[in-house]
């Protein structure tokens, strides 16, 4: 084995950590998960990293996968798990490159937004964009599930989006992925609805390009059905950001079929970017 797992829940917090047997570079990789997932969706791409020679970490925000919940999930805000992403990015001993998938991705724009920009650099994977409320979007969202959507506003709560492994998985992979519906469907939790609510004008302000000053890659999937390809893309150019698609891949970058040619074209722009 090219590597070392660790796995524990300290404090509150699930984190799993792979420790390369030869480490070829010295900064970490810290990755943030997005709504619903927990520590367990960054598997293969830790993995894969550790054998390229990174330390990868990997946390659960309170209230998903095996990190209790600290309060009623229901009531979780954005600003309540920036508070978890800043504790583990200083708890680590050095600045880390932090990879941040869809509302993970929110909150790597806050961080930089509330916290600052002394990283080496940011990977944004299928992030929330810049801006939520776009005609195109709602359209987007009503005809993937109206139904889902009426009960999140209702309830506060946006576990009714995943309420079946078939909407769960129309929503985040294509066909072919690494997980199936059901397995899929299997490992994700319940999520607040009020996060959601927050992506949007007055309660969302992302950062602005001058508080963005480490290097940043935006990394997106073709056939992304929550986000389209025309609003990342006007995002990463507020923030001057690489922008990449990939080729016939859903939400879920991490565990699609063509997830290692992704975690690659990672690991080459990090190297690209002198990240030692």
């Amino acid at each position: 084995m090219a590597f070392q797992r660790t796995h524990t829940v300290e404090g509150g917090i699930e984190r799993v950590v792979y420790t390369p047997a030869e480490r070829r570079f010295a900064t970490p990789i810290l990755m943030q998960h997005g709504m619903y997932h927990g520590a367990w969706c960054w598997r293969h791409w830790q993995e894969l990293f550790a054998e390229l020679g990174w330390e990868t970490h990997a946390h659960s925000l309170p209230g998903h996968a095996a990190s209790p919940a600290q309060r009623p999930v229901r009531w979780c805000t954005l600003g309540y798990y920036l508070r978890f992403l800043r504790a583990e990015v200083e708890r680590l001993p050095r600045r880390p490159v932090l990879i941040g998938h869809s509302m993970g991705g929110a909150l790597a724009q806050w961080y930089f937004r509330h916290v600052g920009g002394d990283l080496p650099a940011a990977v944004l994977v299928a992030p929330w964009p810049l801006r939520t409320i776009l005609p195109k979007e709602i359209v987007r969202w009503m005809r993937l599930d109206l139904r889902g959507l009426l009960l999140m506003w209702l309830t506060l709560s946006a576990t009714p989006m995943i309420r079946t492994p078939a909407r769960a998985a129309k929503m985040f992979v294509t066909e072919g992925a690494l997980y199936t519906q059901d397995a899929l469907h299997a490992r994700l939790g319940p999520e607040s609805g009020w996060v959601m609510l927050q992506h949007n004008p007055p309660l969302w302000r992302p950062a602005s390009p001058a508080q963005v000053s480490a290097p940043l890659l935006w990394l997106v999937g073709e056939r992304d059905a929550l986000i389209g390809v025309e609003a990342e893309r006007a995002s990463a150019a507020h923030y001057a950001a690489e922008f990449v698609v990939a080729p016939g891949a859903g939400h879920n970058l991490m565990m699609e079929r063509n997830y290692r040619e992704t975690a690659m074209l990672i690991h080459d722009w990090l190297v690209a970017q002198g990240v030692p």
